[in-house]
């Protein structure tokens, strides 16, 4: 496997633990080749310092924020607020848990650049990944974020 088509993710809890450690290592990994995104971003410690510090290629943006989008003005505004940033450190944003047109409309509407869930794809075991050619697909792959 090329380093470049692997992804890990780290959550802020994990990243908070030993910092300078996981800074060392994070590094090491990116020498590499690899990326590094951070996960479930917002529910953790949510520390900007992280942001700052740490040098994610993406970030993925919990899906307790996708789930009340449509609903809760503050969750739409935290969204709002957390592309801007990555934006302005260049760093893409993926969000988690799409699960209705509606919350994909709203975050395409808002320049998120990634999405996953089950409106887009639902899991799929792996003799049926890797023979893309025998799944069914149920989304319109124009209707995906990304």
């Amino acid at each position: 496997l090329p380093p470049a088509r692997l992804e890990i993710e780290l959550t802020e809890t994990a990243v908070i633990k030993d910092r300078v450690q996981s800074l060392h290592i994070m590094r090491q990994i990116k020498a590499l080749g690899v990326s590094v995104a951070l996960d479930d971003f917002g529910t953790g410690y949510s520390s900007l310092d992280i942001l700052r510090t740490f040098p994610f290629d993406k970030i993925k943006l919990d899906k307790s924020f996708t789930e009340e989008l449509e609903h809760d003005h503050r969750s739409l505004a935290v969204v709002r607020a957390i592309l801007a940033l990555a934006k302005s450190l260049g760093i893409p944003v993926l969000a988690e848990g799409i699960e209705t047109v509606q919350q994909l409309d709203l975050l395409r509407s808002e320049a998120c650049d990634e999405g996953q869930g089950y409106y887009l794809g639902r899991p799929a075991p792996m003799d049926v990944v890797s023979n893309p050619d025998s799944t069914a697909s149920t989304v319109d792959r124009d209707d995906a974020v990304a």
